[in-house]
């Protein structure tokens, strides 16, 4: 359904995304039970009183906050009689709002323009899995740090502040109220999502507030995440220079800066204006995860991180830190999910991308499997084998349908040039070549079994050869592919992908993850099924000496462990 509107300010489009269908509005369905549909109309009737209350009796002066809060808490409603619902996943049982709850259970807090941001009130509907609901902690420190962040954020007095103490060449040390966290970009769009999670992690721990320095690649890539302030770093007027520089200056790095010292027989006098944190892949600042340096970065007011991976495990081994993530997070597998869900929301142009290809080719199958496929130069096989271990995970995990189960299989072609109309299964690939897309047509193109017809189709978006994370045309593209992975049912992703660590998160999946060839060697073992559904810290801190109390070690065994997909990573785990 398309509408338009007409007035001072022209047409305005708006798609079937923006409106429910006005027949289903005015009147009960034929069959519809009575019951439901008083339900129905009591709703709305509670929505439309307020409404006519408030254009009746309100003058210009009055407030309307009152107004959007009521009806963010009907629209929040279930349809059972407004009881949370118990979903079982991987075991355990979480209590989670049923499906569609704009606001996932609080996560997000409501009063945005949802114009300005349609992902964030939408995405909702596409999810096939709610896995955990976030803690009533979380909840409290969630609406903490967004008072904190409109005090603080660019634009204010306090940010004002904030930055002519900067420019000061030392910090204030406790005389100022914000403190902050500059995100860098750096690597991939997976590597950055995970990074921002983590930093904002961070960020909750330590009362900070996030800013995301965002260059011409990630321009419009995400939505503004936090209610009546903006996140982005005003790059230009930033006295810190070469925010976007390969590298940036590592000679401020908080280990070189502590080394300076030791050397120099020096003890800790004013501390410095800004500090780089190199927690990236060759972590330089291992430090960063001990106590007493937590203690010591406290009188610092800027933070640059500069960092490619999720290290939010990491955190957990710190002392200080432990107590506090127990509290948010009951469930340790639930810590990127959540955040995720929360920070990350793409920008309009990506979520048109992501809905009218989902409505066009997924959205009429009954099962939606996402196959993400990563080659790496150090991890290279011919594609024939690459294809061949696909196929044995698969087998070994029951995930893509089998061709004597299948029957006739219409073949599919890419978005461009049409699908197969309402398969039973959609098979969605995600990769830089086309190759798995073709190989994975033809078998099931070809497949033909007795019984019933069951149709399979294959659908691959993009296959764009190489990645170009300096484009941002083509962060657009991989971010909604990302999104597209996380609405599927089942996921198969390649070990060490950070593309497909997102995805998995997002999705709330455990997947089957296709283990790495390393030395260029097929793996006997074709995949292993995640038993958690968090990213991997690829590059944990080792023989790191610290000096404060240590974490609770036996907590710590049971809850951050060996990757599945990388012995010399760890990840969450309950």
């Amino acid at each position: 359904m398309e509408m338009t509107t007409s007035g001072a300010g022209g047409v305005t489009k708006l798609d079937d995304d923006d409106y429910p269908s006005a027949a289903a509005a005015d009147r009960c369905p034929p069959g519809t039970e009575k019951k439901m549909c008083r339900r129905v109309l009591l709703v709305g009737s509670l929505v439309t009183l307020p409404l006519l209350a408030f254009f009746v009796f309100s003058r210009e002066n009055a407030s309307v906050a009152w107004l959007q809060v009521a009806i963010a808490q009907l629209t929040a409603t279930n349809d059972d009689d407004g009881a949370a619902g118990t979903r079982v996943y991987g075991g355990r049982r979480s209590s989670w709002p049923r499906a569609h709850d704009e606001f996932l259970g609080g996560l997000l807090a409501p009063g945005m323009d949802r114009r300005s941001c349609r992902s964030r009130y939408q995405s909702s509907r596409y999810y096939k899995h709610f896995p955990f609901a976030p803690s009533p902690h979380l909840l409290q420190k969630l609406r903490g740090y967004e008072a904190r962040h409109r005090r603080c954020a660019p634009g204010t007095p306090l940010y004002a502040k904030a930055v002519e103490q900067l420019r000061s060449g030392h910090s204030a040390e406790g005389g100022t109220e914000c403190s902050y966290v500059v995100w860098l970009p750096f690597d991939g769009l997976g590597n950055r999502m995970l990074s921002m999670v983590s930093g904002f992690l961070y960020a909750l721990l330590t009362g900070r507030v996030l800013l995301a320095a965002l260059p011409p690649d990630s321009s419009d890539l995400f939505c503004e995440p936090f209610p009546g302030a903006t996140w982005r770093l005003p790059a230009e007027d930033f006295p810190v220079a070469n925010l976007f520089g390969v590298g940036q200056d590592m000679e401020r790095s908080y280990t070189k800066l502590v080394d300076g010292m030791v050397a120099a027989n020096a003890t800790a006098g004013v501390a410095p204006s800004y500090v780089y944190l190199s927690l990236g892949w060759l972590l330089r600042d291992g430090l960063f995860f001990c106590g007493e340096h937590q203690l010591a970065l406290r009188r610092v007011d800027w933070l640059l991180l500069y960092s490619d991976l999720y290290f939010a495990p990491s955190l957990y081994a710190v002392a200080e830190f432990q107590d506090e993530l127990r509290r948010l997070f009951p469930e340790k597998e639930s810590v990127h999910h959540l955040l995720s869900r929360y920070l990350l929301h793409p920008a309009n142009p990506v979520w048109s991308m992501v809905t009218r290809y989902y409505r066009a080719y997924l959205a009429p199958a009954a099962r939606r499997i996402g196959v993400q496929i990563r080659m790496f130069d150090h991890a290279s096989i011919p594609a024939d084998d690459m294809y061949g271990q696909i196929l044995n995970c698969s087998r070994q995990e029951h995930v893509l349908p089998e061709t004597d189960d299948v029957g006739e299989a219409a073949p599919s072609p890419t978005a461009s040039s049409g699908g197969s109309k309402n398969p039973t299964t959609a098979i969605f690939v995600a990769s830089l070549y086309a190759d798995y897309y073709r190989r994975l047509t033809s078998r099931y193109s070809a497949a033909k079994g007795g019984g019933a017809t069951r149709r399979v189709g294959v659908f691959q978006r993009t296959h764009e050869e190489r990645q170009a994370t300096e484009s941002l045309a083509h962060n657009q593209r991989a971010l909604a592919e990302i999104y597209l992975l996380s609405f599927c049912e089942e996921l198969v992703t390649s070990g060490l992908s950070t593309f497909g660590y997102v995805s998995s998160g997002l999705a709330g999946i455990r997947p089957a993850i296709l283990l790495t060839a390393f030395d260029h060697v097929v793996p006997e073992t074709p995949c292993r099924r995640a038993a958690s559904i968090e990213p991997c810290n690829l590059t944990p801190p080792r023989g790191v000496e610290c000096l404060s109390r240590p974490a609770d070690k036996d907590d710590l065994a049971r809850h951050v462990r060996v990757c599945e997909d990388f012995k010399d990573g760890v990840k969450f785990f309950d």
